[in-house]
């Protein structure tokens, strides 16, 4: 029995990344409980366990008095408890063993039962701890095994097995077992078995890459103010400088380009619009919708909704849109407004019907977004 015991403990301690101490106490306390369960009156129990000496016993304490006990359950007569101890005496104490073979078969069960609880519990606690500092960051992760019928994957971190599927890849990615990738952290869900959520998919993979190749982010000289992403095709990122002597997508764009194809290397080619952000919700919304030329915006709050109206012209309108509206969706998300992109004709003819002058009004007026740098965008890609 201690031999199985020690082999368990041993086995436990390697795949589960337990800390031995704290398991023989998970396990002495279950032990515990299964020994009050067959001596339930029972105040003094003694549970032994020493891996490195390989000792384990466990049995209940009783107090040695002079003729017939009033507590039995906790008091043995001087007679009986020489039996035990030759060197027992009156006043003293005296240790009874228990075999566990000899363990009520409810109360072994029950032993069993707690123990796995205790180390559920056990290993909950240390994962939340463990990765509550990584939560919403970059981690380097080795791939255990790939599923061929699915392509859900499972990754080491650290000694930790965690299970990243499929819909959190980049689309078009493969791995293999032994690459080793960089994945971003979401959260860590605290329920009855936890589990840590990782992506490479979700929109700040991309924000904490470029924190990771461009020293003006990590300085705080540069900041990324927002992200939009349709992972494995494009991302639109909005950068702010407050120091007007700072470009903040020339840093991001880094000498020979290097720091942004540094990036989209690591996203397998997934296209960046790098935005300057700006706090004038107009002209932040035009230079979003980038490669296309915005001539107008027309703002309307109400409460929470956010509802804009983009003029462009007549030949741009589909380059606004993009295919399949992925430009138009990409700028929504960026800039938090639901936007209506219109053509100059349309937008002149809808002034005209409703007798106001179809020239815009100078003070919404917005630069061409067309003239902001932007990363690796072509007209004939968007329009596709």
């Amino acid at each position: 029995m201690s031999k199985e015991i020690f082999e368990a403990l041993k086995s436990l301690e390697q795949q589960n990344g337990i800390d031995k101490e704290a398991l023989i106490d998970k396990i002495k306390l279950g032990l515990t409980r299964a020994i009050k369960h067959d001596y339930p009156y029972t105040e003094n129990i003694r549970v032994e366990i020493n891996p490195d000496e390989e000792i384990f016993s466990m049995g209940i304490i009783k107090t040695v008095v002079e003729g017939v006990p009033e507590d039995p359950d906790n008091e043995i007569s001087i007679d009986e408890a020489l039996t035990h101890d030759t060197t027992a005496h009156v006043g003293g104490v005296v240790e009874i063993a228990i075999d566990p073979l000899h363990l009520h078969r409810v109360a072994a069960s029950s032993a069993k039962q707690s123990i796995r609880s205790d180390i559920k519990q056990y290993e909950r606690e240390r994962l939340i701890e463990q990765y509550r500092d990584k939560e919403h960051e970059l981690v380097m992760a080795t791939v255990q095994k790939v599923e061929p019928a699915t392509g859900n994957a499972v990754i080491m971190i650290d000694k930790d097995e965690i299970y990243f599927p499929r819909g959190e890849h980049i689309p078009g990615e493969y791995f293999r077992p032994g690459d080793h990738i960089k994945v971003y952290v979401i959260s860590i869900q605290p329920e009855k078995k936890p589990y840590v959520r990782v992506s490479r998919a979700h929109q700040d993979f991309v924000k904490r890459l470029l924190e990771l190749e461009v020293p003006e982010i990590q300085s705080g000289a540069v900041e990324v103010k927002a992200v939009s992403r349709e992972a494995g095709s494009r991302s639109k990122v909005a950068v702010y400088a407050s120091d007007p002597n700072v470009d903040p997508i020339g840093a991001c764009i880094g000498p020979k380009r290097a720091r942004i194809n540094a990036v989209t290397q690591e996203l397998h080619g997934e296209k960046i619009d790098l935005i300057l952000y700006s706090e004038n919700d107009a002209e932040f919304i035009a230079k979003a919708l980038a490669p296309a030329e915005v001539k107008h915006v027309d703002i309307t709050i109400n409460g929470e909704q956010k509802n804009c109206t983009a003029v462009v012209p007549d030949n741009q309108l589909s380059l606004a849109i993009g295919n399949k509206g992925q430009n138009a969706k990409l700028a929504a998300r960026l800039t938090k407004f639901r936007i209506d992109i219109i053509s100059e004709t349309d937008y002149k003819a809808k002034k005209a019907e409703a007798g106001s002058a179809p020239e815009p009004e100078p003070e919404t007026e917005t630069e061409p977004a067309a003239e902001e740098p932007v990363q690796d965008v072509s007209e004939e890609e968007t329009a596709e």
